[in-house]
């Protein structure tokens, strides 16, 4: 079986669902995601990817994620060292749209709508220095990973045009850069600049790029998408409400996306947080406080998914 795994955008709480989906989907299935062919990754699913990309377990992750004193110091400090609070804010001098250009580009229909948004957006004053690190710890002597295929997804800040950098063809990036630039969320964490290009956060093109798949003759692709629900409950309070509007229209962009890959041959396993999942995430999916809240829904949710439906291998 050649199966693929896409990891979507989500934030700090949106990694914590993704971890706990994944361990249980290794423990019904006895598969090690570590193994799959491809690995995309986007945003947060991108720092994720890099972790199994070098060799991190999922139930090093997972425990790590519990505070776990077993866990791998190296990681249990990464994760301290997250976007566990807001970025300083900017200065007045700064706060002025970051890319004109990408909001005219979604004006005439070359960008989706939420990427034109976000070029209006300033520019993110969060330091990525935790991802640099992530990229140290787990990079090899080639400047990647040792996984052969793993593929960090951004955006051209300008043109809006998607890049998954460590894919053929992709402009050249140092790990610490691709991760940043896929984690670059706008007015949080500044752009990335590669080869005179700036990038910034996949997530606003797609919240798993689950496309990407197509054309690599998977037999299975599993998307874990944290920005995507197709039962998100009914939200409560103005900020839930919001995060649903963005959630809708990402919800729309991975159903497309996932019925061009399974018309192109691949089956798709699809997994997305629930309106339970919802709820005890929080509309803020960077506040790190409810991220045991997460840890403990997302699992039930997919324990529950797992006992009703036949997804064993």
């Amino acid at each position: 079986m050649r199966r693929g795994l896409a990891l979507g955008c989500g934030g700090t709480l949106g990694m914590s669902w993704t971890v706990a989906t994944l361990a249980e989907l290794e423990r019904a299935w006895g598969w090690d995601a570590r193994e799959a062919e491809v690995i995309i990754g986007t945003s947060a699913g991108a720092e994720l990817a890099v972790m199994l990309g070098g060799g991190t377990t999922i139930a090093e992750i997972y425990r790590a994620q519990l505070a776990d004193p077993q866990a791998p110091s190296w990681l249990a400090e990464h994760l301290r060292a997250g976007p566990g609070r807001m970025p300083p804010a900017p200065k007045l001098a700064v706060l002025r749209p970051a890319s004109l250009s990408l909001a005219g580009a979604a004006v005439r229909r070359k960008a989706p709508g939420l990427a034109g948004v976000c070029g209006l957006l300033p520019c993110g004053t969060y330091d990525p220095s935790w991802l640099v690190r992530l990229a140290a710890t787990t990079g090899n002597h080639d400047g990647w990973v040792d996984h052969p295929a793993v593929w960090l997804v951004a955006a051209d800040y300008d043109t809006g045009e998607r890049v998954a950098f460590g894919a053929p063809g992709a402009p050249a990036a140092t790990l610490a850069q691709a991760v940043c630039a896929s984690w670059g969320l706008p007015s949080w964490l500044p752009a990335v600049e590669v080869d005179g290009r700036r990038y910034v956060d996949g997530g606003i093109l797609s919240p798993a790029s689950a496309d990407l798949a197509i054309g690599l003759d998977l037999d299975e692709l599993v998307v874990l998408a944290p920005m995507a629900s197709s039962d998100p409950g009914r939200p409560v309070g103005l900020l839930a409400a919001g995060e649903r509007v963005v959630r809708r229209r990402m919800t729309k962009i991975l159903d497309n996306e996932i019925a061009a890959v399974e018309a192109a041959g691949t089956r798709v396993i699809r997994l997305e947080p629930n309106g339970r999942d919802l709820a005890a995430m929080g509309p803020n999916f960077m506040n790190p406080k409810n991220r045991g809240a997460t840890l403990v829904s997302a699992t039930a949710s997919a324990q529950e998914r797992f006992a009703t439906q036949l997804v064993a291998r």
